[in-house]
């Protein structure tokens, strides 16, 4: 009886290690995906900053140039000059 309890404790034993180290396996498997998913998601993210970038500079030109033409427009007006005159002062 004593020999049936102590295989039956060594087995429990063995099977509790055993799942321990395939837990660590997957474990370690977990954490290369997550890592994974961490980079490509950074890279998303440093594109998305970059295209955005991309879309503030050009909207700050088209900006930059609409005021400039403002400007023109309300020189000439006050000059009583035509845009073209404004534009060459």
């Amino acid at each position: 009886m004593r020999k049936i309890v102590l295989a039956t404790a060594v087995a429990v034993s063995a099977l509790g290690l055993a799942a321990c180290g395939e837990t660590a396996d997957s474990a370690g498997e977990m954490g290369d995906a997550m890592a994974a998913d961490a980079e490509a998601n950074a890279e998303a993210v440093e594109a998305a900053a970059g295209e955005a970038a991309a879309e503030v500079d050009s909207a700050a030109d088209e900006a930059g140039m609409a005021a400039e033409e403002a400007a023109v427009d309300a020189e000439a007006a006050i000059e009583g000059e035509t845009e073209m005159e404004a534009a060459e002062d």
